[in-house]
C-alpha cells in the first residue's frame, strides 16, 4: 500500500491540476501527507513489533511510548468524497489500516498489562532464546 501511494501522489501533479477549486487542490495535498503519515507509523509499529519477535527488544521495552503507533490525523469525510476514486480509495484503506493497527496495539498491551512478567535476568533470557532457536 505504500508503494502504491508513493506511485499514485508522486505521479499526480496532471491529477492536482485538473481539480478546479484551490481548496480541493490543497485539500488533495493534505490527504496525500496524511496517508503517508499514516503508512509510515504503520510500518514503523510492524518493524518494532519484527524486533520483538526475534528479541532485540525486551517485553518490557515495548510498552514504552517511543515504541508506539504514532499518531495520525483522521481525514476529514467530506473533503475526501470530492477527491478523485483512487486518492478516495488510499485514504480510505490507509485509514482503515492505521484503526486496525491502533486496535491490535491496544489489544497486545492490554494482554501485556494483565500478565505479569517474570524478572528475569539477561542471561537467562539469553539461554530461553537459544533453547528456543535450536
Amino acid at each position: 500500500m505504500a508503494d502504491e501511494a508513493r506511485s499514485y501522489f508522486d505521479a499526480s501533479a496532471p491529477v492536482e491540476q485538473a481539480l478546479a477549486d484551490p481548496l480541493k487542490r490543497v485539500a488533495f495535498t493534505c490527504e496525500s501527507l496524511k496517508v503517508t503519515t499514516r503508512l509510515m507509523h504503520v510500518i514503523a509499529w510492524l518493524l518494532t513489533q519484527r524486533a520483538w519477535q526475534r528479541g532485540e527488544i525486551g517485553e518490557g521495552e515495548l510498552a514504552a511510548d517511543k515504541y508506539a503507533l504514532g499518531p495520525a490525523s483522521a481525514s476529514d469525510p467530506a473533503l475526501v468524497s470530492g477527491l478523485p476514486f483512487a486518492a478516495r480509495a488510499l485514504v480510505e484503506g490507509s485509514q482503515e489500516l492505521y484503526e486496525r493497527v491502533a486496535r491490535l496495539q491496544d489489544r497486545m498491551l492490554s494482554a501485556t498489562r494483565a500478565r505479569p512478567v517474570p524478572d528475569v535476568g539477561p542471561a537467562r533470557l539469553l539461554m530461553d532464546r537459544l533453547h528456543t532457536a535450536f
